[in-house]
């Protein structure tokens, strides 16, 4: 079973947020990782484009699949995890400590959209 983290949001589609304030720290869920398999290229939209929920916020690719990654909330991208992009399999390793990007939240509402831990787990049996 995959690990979920309680006190991240999550999407259906395997994103997780950390809300910091009027900030969000954005990455992949452990299922999402041990779904793709070796992680070996990650592109992310730049610093300064905005973002509405659930817009492509980037791809990400494996041995086995690509897949876009969704953005979880809307708001303007402030900064990018430059080592996870240029050595994606790190999110092989650790999904949680290896955010993708931080962005400024734009609608703090749009958090109830999203999966507490407990019903991400149950979503993604």
């Amino acid at each position: 079973m995959s690990k979920v983290l309680n006190g991240l949001h999550y999407t259906k589609s395997h994103e997780w947020v950390k809300i910091e304030g009027n900030e969000a720290v954005i990455g992949i869920s452990d299922y999402a990782q041990h779904s793709l398999g070796n992680i070996v290229y990650l592109e992310t939209k730049e610093v300064g484009e905005d973002l509405t929920q659930f817009d492509e916020l980037g791809t990400i690719e494996s041995v086995k699949a690509a897949s876009d990654i969704l953005s979880p909330l809307s708001g303007s991208i402030i900064a990018l995890n430059d080592e996870v992009i240029d050595r994606p399999e790190l999110i092989n390793d650790d999904p949680y400590g290896c955010w993708l990007v931080k962005m400024i939240i734009k609608d703090s509402n749009e958090i109830n959209n999203l999966l507490t831990a407990e019903q991400y787990q149950l979503e993604s049996k």
